[in-house]
């Protein structure tokens, strides 16, 4: 402090500017809770973007169980596939080295179609 007051003055004013900076701080503060609107855009806002987030998470999990889901369907018809080429070879093998029964059968398929034939030509 100087012995004139100055010093005094200058501190007093320097204080006075802290204070309505604080006070212009607090102001803004109390102006922003008193916006309702605003603080419920805000609300809005952040709701959203949770949701946005939970929705990616989803389809991504579930994404994730298709993909899963689509392997083991994948697997189990290549399985199945298998299974069935190799009964169809040991039919096919049982056919070439007993043809018999299954000539007699195609025997009498073609047999039966020319009876039917047969009958309806005789309805006419």
């Amino acid at each position: 402090m100087t012995g004139n007051g100055r010093g005094d003055t200058e501190a007093l004013r320097e204080e006075i500017r802290r204070t309505r900076v604080e006070l212009g701080e607090t102001m803004e503060a109390l102006a922003a809770r008193a916006d309702v609107k605003a603080r419920l855009k805000e609300s809005a806002g952040q709701a959203r973007e949770r949701m946005r987030e939970q929705a990616a998470q989803t389809v991504a999990r579930l994404r994730g169980q298709a993909a899963r889901r689509a392997e083991v369907a994948r697997a189990q018809a290549y399985e199945k596939g298998e299974l069935v080429r190799a009964q169809a070879h040991e039919k096919g093998e049982l056919v070439r080295r007993n043809p018999a029964p299954w000539a007699a059968v195609a025997a009498g398929a073609v047999a039966t179609i020319v009876v039917l034939m047969i009958v309806r030509g005789r309805r006419r």
